[in-house]
C-alpha cells in the first residue's frame, strides 16, 4: 500500500514547515468548502477532507467535487490524458472471530468482534475530466462570504456549554467546565470571534461527561500539542459548515505539531478523527447532522 499514513503525514509536515496550515484554508470559501464526490454529493471527512483541500489548494482546482475514475466513466466524461489522482481511505469495519480478539486495539469493548480494514480509493476533481454533462463542470470559485453566521450561534446555543464572556483570554476550564471568551465587541470581524468560541467549543467536547477523550496514554507530554491540535481541526471542520474562514488559534504550537507528526506517522489521522466526533457531537446537538450523517462513506 506504500505506506499510505507516512505518504499523507510526509505531505502535512511539508505543508506545516512552508507555514501553512492545511486543514484551515483549503476548503475556505466557494459556493460549498467541503469536498464532496460529485456523484453522491456526500463529503469527504475527516483526514479525506484535509487531503483533498490541500490537493485543491495545491493544484490549484476551482472546485471541491471530485469523482472515481469509474464515476467519471459512468456519467459520461473521461479523465484528461497525464491527469493524476489524489489517494483517499475509508475504513470498512470487518468481523473478526473470537481466536483473533487479541488484534482488537486496546480499550476497545471485547464484545465487540470488528476490526477496521484500511481501503485506498484513487479520485479525480472536476477540473481533470472532460466530456461530464453540463451540471458537473466546475464552476469558478466566488470566495467566502462575511456574513453573520445564523449557523455558528445555532451550534453554540445548543451545545449546553456555559459561555461567560469578559476579559482579555479566550479558553476552557476543565475543573469548572466553563468557556471563557472576550467581548464579542473584542473581536475585529465576527469571523475571528467564531473561530475561537468554536474551537474552545472543541475542548468542551473532549469533557468526561461528554466524549471523554483521553490522549496522555499514548502521547504522554505531547498530549497538550494533540489536544490543541485537535480542537484547531475541529474548529474548522465546524467553520467550514458555517461558511466562515477561521485563523490559526494557536499558531506557536506548530512546532510542537510537526514534533508529533514526525515522531508518530499515524498522530494526524487520530487528531483528525477526534476533531471530526467533537465536531458531530455539537453537530448533532444542533440539529444539523444526523447519527447516520456521522457514519464513515466511502468514495
Amino acid at each position: 500500500m506504500n505506506d499510505i499514513y507516512q505518504s499523507i503525514t510526509d505531505k502535512i509536515i511539508a505543508e506545516l514547515e512552508a507555514g501553512t496550515v492545511p486543514w484551515i484554508r483549503p476548503w475556505a470559501g466557494g459556493d460549498d468548502p467541503f469536498p464532496r464526490n460529485a456523484l453522491s454529493q456526500r463529503p469527504y471527512r475527516g483526514i479525506n477532507t484535509i487531503v483533498l483541500g490541500l490537493e485543491a489548494l495545491c493544484r490549484g482546482y476551482t472546485t471541491h467535487q471530485w469523482l472515481t475514475f469509474r464515476q467519471a466513466l459512468q456519467l459520461g466524461g473521461h479523465i484528461r490524458k497525464g491527469e493524476r489522482s489524489s489517494t483517499i481511505i475509508y475504513y470498512e469495519l470487518r468481523q473478526v472471530e473470537k481466536a483473533d480478539s487479541k488484534a482488537l486495539a486496546e480499550g476497545d469493548d471485547d464484545e465487540k468482534r470488528f476490526l477496521p480494514l484500511l481501503k485506498v480509493f484513487h479520485v479525480f476533481n472536476l477540473d481533470q475530466v472532460d466530456g461530464l454533462p453540463n451540471e458537473y463542470r466546475a464552476a469558478p470559485d466566488t470566495g467566502p462570504a462575511w456574513e453573520p453566521s445564523e449557523i455558528a450561534e445555532r451550534i453554540i446555543e445548543c451545545s449546553g456549554a456555559e459561555i461567560r464572556h469578559g476579559g482579555f483570554r479566550a479558553f476552557y476550564s476543565p475543573p469548572n467546565d466553563l468557556i471563557y471568551l472576550p467581548l464579542r465587541s473584542s473581536f475585529r470581524d465576527q469571523a475571528s470571534y467564531y473561530s475561537t468560541a468554536l474551537h474552545e467549543l472543541c475542548h468542551w467536547t473532549g469533557h468526561g461527561s461528554r466524549l471523554g477523550r483521553k490522549l496522555g496514554k499514548r502521547f504522554g507530554e505531547s498530549a497538550y500539542a494533540m489536544e490543541e491540535l485537535i480542537a484547531e481541526m475541529g474548529a474548522a471542520f465546524l467553520a467550514a459548515h458555517c461558511r466562515l474562514e477561521v485563523q490559526v488559534q494557536h499558531a506557536n504550537y506548530i512546532a510542537s505539531w510537526l514534533e508529533v507528526l514526525k515522531r508518530d506517522k499515524r498522530a494526524v489521522f487520530t487528531a483528525s478523527a477526534q476533531a471530526q466526533k467533537a465536531a458531530d457531537y455539537l453537530l448533532e446537538h444542533a440539529g444539523l447532522i444526523t447519527p447516520a450523517d456521522a457514519m464513515p462513506l466511502a468514495a
